[in-house]
C-alpha cells in the first residue's frame, strides 16, 4: 500500500476527505486540524491500495490541491491491519501490476536529467566496454551494460510519449544526444591514451573477436533483443515488485556499441564504426518502441479495470 500525507486549506479539507472516502481501496483516514504550518492548513492522512492510488492522485490534482497545499506519497513496507487487507481486496486488479503514473513521471524525470553523475556513469561504462572490446571479453561487456545509465532517459522518453509530456521528452532526448557523444569522445581519447601506453593494440582490435563481434554486426536479432529488453525494463520500472533500475537493459548493446564505435573511429576503421552506429540506433529504437507499447498496453488495461470498478460501484445495491 501507499501512504498519503496532504496539507490542505481548511476550506478544502471536507472536499479532500470526501475524495478519499469515495475511493475504493483507501483506508486509515485521519485529519489533524491546523497542524500544517508551511503551508498553513489541515493535515489529512490516509493509506491507499497501490492499484487505487492513481485514481485518487488524479482526483487530488484535478481539485487543485497541489497548487494550494501539498501531496506526499510514501511506500508502506508493512501494514498490520485488517482494514488495509480489505481495502486491497476491494481495489480492482493487483497492486504488483498497477502503475502510479505520478510516481512514474517523477522517477523518469529524475533518471532522465542530464547531470555530471549521469555523464560520469555513461563514460565509465563506455570505457569499460572499450576494454571488453579490445580483450574480447563478454564479462566486461556485460559489466558495462549493467553500469550504463542510459535506460533512464529511454524510459523517460517512453513515458513522455504516452503521457504527452513534451518537457520530459526534450529532457530525455537531450540527455541521450549529449550523453552518448560526450562518452564516445572521451572513450576515443581513452583508447588513444591506452594505445600510447601499450595497453591497447590495433592488432588486437582488428583480430577476430568471436565473443564481441556481434556488437558491430547488427541484424534482425539486434532489434528483437532490444525490443524484449525494453519490455522487461518498463515492467521492472512500473512493477511494485521490481528490482533496481540499473541493469534492466542488460541484454542490449547500447553502451558496448557506442564504445566499439569510439575505438573503431580512433583506429580509422570506418566499417566497424558504421556497424556499431547502426547497432546503437537499432537498440535505442527497439527499447523506445517496446517501452512505449508496453506503457500503452498497461494504460489500456488499467483504464478497463477502472471502468469496470466504476460500473460495479454504480450498480444496484442490496
Amino acid at each position: 500500500m501507499l501512504h498519503l500525507r496532504m496539507i490542505c486549506p481548511p476550506a478544502r479539507t471536507d472536499d479532500v476527505v470526501a475524495l478519499v472516502e469515495k475511493t475504493v481501496g483507501a483506508t486509515h483516514l485521519a485529519v489533524v486540524p491546523g497542524a500544517g504550518r508551511d503551508p498553513h492548513g489541515d493535515i489529512v492522512l490516509c493509506d491507499v491500495a497501490r492499484e487505487a492510488a492513481d485514481e485518487l492522485l488524479d482526483a487530488l490534482r484535478a481539485s487543485g490541491l497541489p497548487e494550494v497545499g501539498a501531496v506526499s506519497v510514501e511506500e508502506i513496507d508493512l501494514s498490520l491491519s485488517r482494514r488495509a487487507q480489505r481495502a486491497e481486496l476491494a481495489a480492482p486488479g493487483s497492486g504488483a501490476d498497477a502503475i502510479v503514473w505520478e510516481s512514474l513521471v517523477e522517477e523518469t524525470h529524475e533518471e532522465s536529467t542530464l547531470t555530471v553523475t549521469f555523464l560520469a556513469f555513461l563514460t565509465v561504462a563506455t570505457m569499460l566496454a572499450a576494454c571488453g572490446v579490445i580483450m574480447d571479453s563478454a564479462i566486461l561487456i556485460v559489466g558495462a551494460m549493467a553500469v550504463g545509465p542510459e535506460f533512464g532517459p529511454l524510459a523517460g522518453l517512453c513515458t513522455a510519449i504516452v503521457r504527452r509530456a513534451p518537457r520530459l521528452a526534450w529532457r530525455s532526448v537531450g540527455a541521450l544526444l549529449v550523453g552518448f557523444p560526450v562518452a564516445m569522445a572521451l572513450t576515443g581519447g581513452f583508447s588513444l591514451l591506452m594505445d600510447a601506453l601499450g595497453l591497447f593494440h590495433e592488432a588486437k582490435f582488428l583480430a577476430p573477436r568471436p565473443q564481441t563481434s556481434f556488437i558491430w554486426q547488427p541484424d534482425a536479432f539486434s532489434f528483437v533483443v532490444a525490443f524484449l529488453a525494453g519490455i522487461a525494463g518498463i515492467l521492472s520500472l512500473t512493477s511494485a515488485k521490481s528490482g533496481a533500475l540499473i541493469g534492466v537493459a542488460i541484454s542490449v548493446t547500447t553502451v558496448p556499441a557506442a564504445a566499439n564505435a569510439a575505438v573503431a573511429l580512433s583506429y580509422g576503421d570506418w566499417a566497424e564504426t558504421r556497424g556499431s552506429a547502426v547497432q546503437l540506433a537499432l537498440n535505442l529504437a527497439g527499447i523506445v518502441v517496446a517501452g512505449t507499447l508496453t506503457l500503452l498496453a498497461q494504460k489500456w488495461f488499467w483504464g478497463r479495470q477502472r471502468a469496470r470498478s466504476a460500473v460495479a460501484a454504480s450498480g444496484p445495491k442490496g
